[in-house]
């Protein structure tokens, strides 16, 4: 088979970005340029290198150019690529350059478009206790998230998985999802499915603030917001006074599990650190953290006896 429609453009970063760039290098696309991002070195790196891989295979790459540079528009349309591929890149691509695409502009989503268009889907799913999710290869238009289905791969979630757990999942069905629709690319044929927004839902980004636990809600909520940013992301978090102390791993106590006079929020019940609500559910706490420090039972006590004897 001839590849006549195989040139594109990719911007990337992150897991999903290293691992469907790695997907269209496989599948035969020439990709003589990629757009990626250069790491915040106040973020926890947990995720792959785009430029890492890029630089295994002797592609050249830009960090953080202006995508309104008209010097960085002509580079990209003298490629004339056939594709362009955006990859869980960060930022909105302006409509000149998606233009430059003689077939399509294509975005990789994570998650079962039009439900959680915007930023973080899967840790809003995991958040709204969603019991899937999935990856969605979509066409890039001015307004995020709203182009035709073009590929799809739906992921469950667990009750107990976390957003990170969740992540990898979607990160491989974002790699199914490019490859069941790479040959019909390849042929220049690109399958499309109406975006319903009607039937769908958009949210915004989370910043690390939003993980404040309210110990006045439902355990299945706590418990949710738990799962939703366990690490590597910020975490959900509790203040004892100026004390942050944030829950790095948990289980759910079911509702009517801890005793009428457990205190709400942290506490120790039974020799173990848990979080009460008020429907006497709430969270086993394994693993509580002030900064580095691991926060034992005994060192908690000492803290609450504190607040106690104010």
């Amino acid at each position: 088979m001839t590849l006549r429609n195989n040139t594109a453009v990719v911007f990337a970063y992150h897991t999903v970005g290293v691992k469907c760039l790695r997907t269209l290098i496989e599948g035969g696309f020439e990709i003589p340029l990629v757009i990626t991002h250069a790491d915040n070195p106040s973020e926890n790196i947990w995720f792959e290198s785009v430029a890492d891989l890029c630089q295994a295979h002797h592609i050249p790459i830009l960090l953080d150019p202006d995508l309104n540079d008209s010097q960085l528009q002509d580079r990209i349309a003298q490629i004339h690529p056939d594709y362009l591929f955006s990859f869980y890149f960060r930022q909105m691509i302006p409509t000149q350059i998606l233009q430059l695409a003689k077939l399509a502009a294509l975005n990789m989503h994570g998650s079962l478009l039009p439900k959680y268009r915007g930023r973080v889907p899967i840790n809003w799913a995991v958040l709204h206790g969603e019991a899937e999710t999935g990856a969605t290869l979509h066409i890039m238009e001015v307004k995020p998230d709203a182009g035709d289905i073009v590929s799809q791969e739906v992921v469950p979630i667990g009750p107990d998985q976390t957003a990170y757990e969740v992540f990898n999942e979607v990160s491989q069905a974002a790699v199914i999802a490019l490859e069941k629709v790479l040959p019909q690319l390849l042929q220049g044929q690109i399958p499309r499915t109406k975006n319903d927004l009607s039937m769908g839902s958009y949210f915004g980004g989370r910043k690390p603030q939003d993980g404040l636990i309210n110990w006045q809600a439902s355990c299945h909520d706590v418990y949710n917001l738990y799962r939703a940013v366990a690490p590597p992301y910020p975490g959900a978090f509790t203040m004892l006074g100026v004390h942050q102390l944030v829950v790095a791993k948990a289980q759910k106590i079911l509702p009517n599990s801890l005793p009428i006079n457990q205190a709400l929020g942290l506490g120790l019940f039974d020799g173990k650190i848990v979080g009460c609500c008020p429907d006497r559910g709430g969270l086993w706490i394994e693993e509580l953290r002030h900064h580095e420090s691991l926060i034992s039972p005994q060192d908690l006590q000492k803290l609450l006896n504190t607040f106690t004897n104010a």
